[in-house]
């Protein structure tokens, strides 16, 4: 399929079942061994070749056995209810990595794709907290850890992270859980991380 012409822009946030601060964004093996992973965009202003993407919700479960930068994920696609024939189509193009960028990068370590869904999904973010729940699907939410001169803590340019383009907020889980396929996690006071993104070809 042709490149085309697209941009994403809004806000994500992630958690999973590492202490916090996941260790996998250094290259080094899940806390526990694999990683129960779920990250949320909320797309503020988007499109593909022209087709809107604003104001639209995903999601994506994944679950990696060792370090993650060894590929070999198994990975669930979540898109918002609300978006067109069209959109969903856009989406799932760019989030499954046919339309490069770093979502290419992000789908070239998975292996196995358990489904692509169209639901409802909840994006919320109040200060420094952010939440997601997809009904039936997955809830969580986590909250910012401060940095010892105030403000949030961040970490910029780690080797492996969902989002390039802005430093990511270092968060802790208040609750996470996802029962789908045959995944069924729930943890809390684990690892999470949020920021703004850009995503480009």
């Amino acid at each position: 399929m042709d490149k085309a012409d697209w941009s994403l822009s809004g806000g994500y946030f992630e958690t999973c079942n590492c202490e916090t601060s996941c260790p996998c964004i250094w290259l080094q093996p899940p806390s526990e061994g694999n990683c129960k992973l779920l990250v949320a965009w909320h797309i503020e202003d988007g499109y593909l070749n022209g087709q809107s993407l604003d104001d639209l919700n995903v999601a994506l479960a994944c679950y990696a056995e060792g370090t993650m930068i060894n590929g070999g994920w198994q990975a669930a696609l979540y898109v918002d209810e609300r978006a067109s024939d069209g959109q969903f189509d856009a989406i799932t193009q760019i989030f499954g990595g046919k339309q490069g960028g770093h979502p290419s990068i992000l789908m070239s370590l998975v292996s196995d794709v358990l489904g692509v869904k169209k639901t409802r999904i909840d994006y919320k973010e109040e200060g420094s907290r952010r939440e997601i729940v997809i009904p039936g699907v997955a809830q969580a939410e986590i909250e910012a850890i401060k940095g010892i001169t105030g403000g949030n803590a961040t970490i910029n340019n780690p080797p492996l992270c969902v989002v390039t383009s802005h430093p990511a907020v270092v968060a802790k889980s208040a609750h996470y859980e996802y029962h789908d396929y045959d995944k069924n996690w729930k943890f809390s006071n684990r690892n999470g991380f949020y920021s703004p993104f850009t995503y480009q070809p």
